[in-house]
C-alpha cells in the first residue's frame, strides 16, 4: 500500500462505514447490483450516488488518467444522458476516499475517453474531480476502479451552463526548440506551417494540409551558423524568390537564412559583419527605405540598433544608428506600424533597463518619408517602463492604430493602454480599461489579434491570459491554456491558433464569420509587409476594420504573414482595400466571407478594371454638373463614393433621387462606387468633362 494510503486509511474507513450505511437506506438493492459491468450500468442524473465494489465486477478496460496504475481488480459502472449540452462534473470530494474515475463515450465495445481524474481533490484524501462537456442526448459511461481503495463511497454528479473552450489542444513534434519557433508559410501555398530551428544546420518543418487534417513533417537543411535564434526569429522573402527566408536573432550576432528556388532547403546565408557584436533582441523584416526589397532590422540590447539595407541582390549595406540611437541600448520589442496613417512604416520600441535608467524610455520613431526617422517624444509615450513588447491594433475600429505597451515587471508601472488621438499623439486610457486589474500578469509577450472573430482586436498576454476586447477600449480577462507562442491559422478554419512548445492550441469555431487576406507584392516587397488592409461592412461598430502585414510582433516569435479579420455575425463585406507600400491601391468588391482572398498587387486597381456592369448605367458620360444612376434592378441607391484611378477616395457625395452632384470635380476620369439596396457595392467609370 502506498504512503498516502497509510496516512489516512484507518480514519477514512471509520468515517466511510458511517456515511455509506446512511446512503444505503436511500438506495434500492436493484440500483446497487446494477453497477457491476459496462453492459449493466446504473442510470444516474445530477445528484449524489453510492458506489460499492463487487468482487465479480468488471474492471474499466481503458485508463483515462495519467499516473500510477496498480492493476485494479474491481469496477463500478454508471450511465448518464444529459437533456441539453452542459458542463458536467463528477466529484468524490465529500466521500473522503482515494478514488479514480474514467468517463467514456461510445458503447462497451468501443469506449472512448472523454474525461477522467485521479487526485484532483488533493491531500489528504486524494479524491477525484472530473469535468467534461456532456452533449445533449449522448450517453456517457462513468466508471470507478479500486486502483487505490476498495471502500464504499459516494460521488456527486453536477451540471453547469456549457461555455465553449476557446482552445483545444493537439500535440506535435518540433523537438525542444521552444524559443525558436515560427508560424509562417514555408512552401508557397499561403497556408501557415510550423517551423523550429533544430540545430545550427537544419530547420524542422510541419507543413499544413489544405483540408486542416494535420501536418506533414520535413527537415530543411541550412548553411552552418553559430548565431542560433536564441532571442527572436522573423520571416519574409528577403531575396524575392517566392519563398520565405528566416532571420535569426542571437546574443552575439544575427543570420539571414535564404530559401532556395523551390523552398526545399536554405542554401545561402547573410551574417552580421565579422567581429561586430550584436546583442539581438526583437528582429523584423521590413522595407525601411520602401524600394521594394525587404530589409533586416535588429534591436540591439546594449548599443544603437542595427540593420541591413537590402541591395536587391540578397546582400546589403550594414548600418548602425539612425533608428534608435540611445548609447546603451535598452532596445527590446521593435514593431513596425503606420501610427500616423501617412502610408509609410514607423517604428515603436518597447524598452527595458530598470532602475530609472533613461534606456528604458519607450521610443516612437516617425518615418519622415525620406529615409530618415524622428523620435517623436511629443507623442506622449516616452515613459520609463520595463517592457519587452507592445500590441498594436485598431482596438476601437476608428481607423487608426492604438497600442497596449506591456510590462515585464511592475517596478516602473504596469501595463499601459494608449488610444490614438489621430493627431500624432496618444492618450493613456489604462484606468478602468481592464489592463489596470492587478490580476493581469506581467509578461514579455503581448500581441494583438481577433481571437473570437467578433470584429474587435484582442490582446494575448504571454502569461496565459487573453484580454477580450469589449469594443469600447475596455477589455475583459479570460484565462486560456497557451502561455504564448507564434500564431496563425493552423487548420485553415479562419480562427487564430497558438503554437506553444510541442502543442498546438486550436481556436474554437464559435460560429462567427471571418475573412483572410493573402498578399503577393509585385512592385512592393513580395510579402506585402507594410501594407494596410481595410475591410468595409455595414455592421455598426465594424464599418471599417484595418490590419497591417508585419514580420515580427511580440518579443521573440514569428507569426503568420496572412491578414486575419473577424466579422462577428456580419454576412457580407462591401469591399476590401489593400494599400501597398508602393502606393498602389487594390479594391475588391463584395468578396466571399469565410474564405481566403488572394490579392496580387495591381490586379484590382480601380483604374485598370474593365467595367461592364449590366446592373446599372450612368449618364451623361462625359458628365457636367451631375450624373444620374439608372439601375431599376438595384432599388433605391443612397450611398456613393467617387475615386480617382489610383483608388483614392476624392468625394462622398449625397445621392438624391439616384442623382449625384459632380460639379466640384476637376476634369478627368473617375470611378463611382455605389451601394445597392441589398448592401452590395458596384462601380462604373465615368469622365468629368
Amino acid at each position: 500500500m502506498s504512503i498516502k494510503k497509510l496516512l489516512t486509511n484507518n480514519y477514512k474507513q471509520s468515517i466511510m462505514k458511517q456515511l455509506f450505511t446512511i446512503a444505503l437506506v436511500c438506495l434500492s438493492p436493484i440500483a446497487l447490483m446494477a453497477q457491476e459491468d459496462c453492459a449493466h450500468p446504473q442510470e444516474v442524473t445530477p445528484g449524489t450516488h453510492a458506489v460499492s465494489f463487487d468482487a465479480e465486477s468488471q474492471v474499466p478496460p481503458i485508463i483515462c488518467t495519467t499516473g500510477q496504475n496498480n492493476t485494479p481488480t474491481m469496477g463500478a459502472w454508471f450511465e448518464y444522458t444529459p437533456a441539453e449540452t452542459v458542463t458536467a462534473t463528477v466529484s468524490t470530494v465529500a466521500s473522503m476516499v482515494d478514488t479514480r474515475v474514467h468517463i467514456y463515450s461510445g458503447g462497451c465495445d468501443n469506449l472512448v475517453c472523454v474525461g477522467g481524474d485521479d487526485d484532483a481533490g488533493g491531500e489528504p484524501y486524494y479524491t477525484s474531480i472530473a469535468t467534461f462537456t456532456a452533449e445533449a442526448g449522448v450517453t456517457y459511461l462513468i466508471a470507478f476502479d479500486d486502483n487505490w481503495d476498495d471502500l464504499d463511497f459516494s460521488f456527486e454528479l453536477s451540471e453547469s451552463e456549457f461555455v465553449p473552450e476557446m482552445f483545444t489542444m493537439q500535440p506535435v513534434d518540433l523537438g525542444t526548440s521552444f524559443y525558436k519557433n515560427c508560424v509562417v508559410d514555408l512552401n508557397g501555398d499561403y497556408l501557415d506551417d510550423l517551423a523550429a530551428v533544430d540545430n545550427g544546420t537544419s530547420v524542422k518543418v510541419l507543413y499544413q494540409a489544405a483540408n486542416g487534417s494535420g501536418f506533414t513533417p520535413a527537415t530543411l537543411t541550412t548553411p552552418s551558423t553559430t548565431f542560433m535564434p536564441d532571442w527572436s526569429m522573423s520571416a519574409g522573402d528577403y531575396d524575392k524568390n517566392g519563398y520565405n527566408d528566416l532571420l535569426y536573432g542571437n546574443g552575439n550576432g544575427f543570420s539571414i537564412m535564404m530559401a532556395n528556388e523551390d523552398g526545399t532547403a536554405f542554401d545561402e546565408i547573410l551574417n552580421s559583419p565579422d567581429g561586430f557584436y550584436v546583442f539581438s533582441q526583437r528582429s523584423n523584416f521590413v522595407d525601411i527605405n520602401n524600394d521594394g526589397n525587404l530589409d533586416a532590422f535588429v534591436c540591439h540590447d546594449v548599443q544603437p540598433n542595427v540593420y541591413y539595407i537590402n541591395d536587391g541582390e540578397a546582400s546589403g549595406e550594414f548600418i548602425q544608428g539612425g533608428i534608435g540611437d540611445y548609447p546603451s541600448g535598452g532596445n527590446y520589442g521593435s514593431i513596425w506600424v503606420d501610427y500616423d496613417n501617412d502610408g509609410d512604416m514607423d517604428l515603436f520600441i518597447a524598452k527595458c533597463r530598470g532602475g530609472g535608467d533613461d534606456a528604458s524610455k519607450d521610443e516612437l520613431h516617425r518615418n519622415n518619408g525620406d529615409g530618415t526617422f524622428t523620435n517623436v517624444i511629443q507623442a506622449d509615450m516616452a515613459d520609463h517602463h520595463q517592457s519587452w513588447s507592445s500590441a498594436w491594433g485598431d482596438f476601437d475600429n476608428d481607423g487608426d492604430l492604438d497600442v497596449m505597451v506591456g510590462a515585464s515587471s511592475n517596478d516602473e508601472g504596469s501595463h499601459r493602454l494608449y488610444e490614438n488621438n489621430g493627431t500624432g499623439t496618444f492618450t493613456n486610457v489604462t484606468e478602468d480599461s481592464g489592463f489596470d486589474d492587478a490580476g493581469v500578469p506581467m509578461n514579455i509577450e503581448h500581441v494583438a489579434h481577433d481571437f473570437n472573430n467578433d470584429g474587435y482586436i484582442d490582446v494575448f498576454n504571454g502569461g496565459g491570459v487573453l484580454m477580450l476586447n469589449n469594443g469600447d477600449m475596455t477589455f475583459t480577462m479570460a484565462d486560456v491554456a497557451p502561455h504564448g507562442g507564434p500564431m496563425g491559422d493552423l487548420n485553415n478554419d479562419g480562427f487564430m491558433d497558438v503554437l506553444n512548445g510541442n502543442t498546438v492550441y486550436f481556436g474554437a469555431d464559435n460560429g462567427n464569420n471571418w475573412i483572410k487576406i493573402n498578399l503577393q507584392g509585385v512592385t512592393s516587397n513580395r510579402n506585402g509587409i507594410g501594407a494596410r488592409i481595410e475591410v468595409y461592412t455595414a455592421t455598426e461598430g465594424m464599418e471599417k476594420q484595418i490590419r497591417e502585414v508585419r514580420s515580427g510582433d511580440g518579443f521573440r516569435y514569428m507569426s503568420s504573414l496572412n491578414a486575419h479579420f473577424g466579422l462577428g455575425t456580419t454576412e457580407a463585406i462591401e469591399k476590401v482595400v489593400v494599400k501597398w507600400p508602393s502606393g498602389t491601391v487594390d479594391t475588391l468588391l463584395n468578396p466571399d466571407i469565410n474564405s481566403a482572398l488572394m490579392v496580387i498587387e495591381g490586379e484590382n486597381v480601380l483604374g485598370n478594371v474593365d467595367f461592364n456592369n449590366e446592373l446599372f448605367s450612368i449618364y451623361p458620360n462625359p458628365a457636367g454638373d451631375m450624373i444620374t444612376i439608372n439601375g431599376n434592378e438595384m432599388g433605391e441607391i443612397n450611398e456613393a463614393g467617387i475615386y480617382d484611378l489610383s483608388g483614392r477616395l476624392v468625394a462622398s457625395p449625397e445621392v438624391f433621387d439616384n442623382t449625384v452632384q459632380v460639379q466640384a470635380l476637376a476634369k478627368g476620369t473617375y470611378i463611382i462606387m455605389i451601394k445597392a439596396a441589398d448592401g452590395k457595392q458596384h462601380s462604373a467609370k465615368f469622365i468629368k468633362g
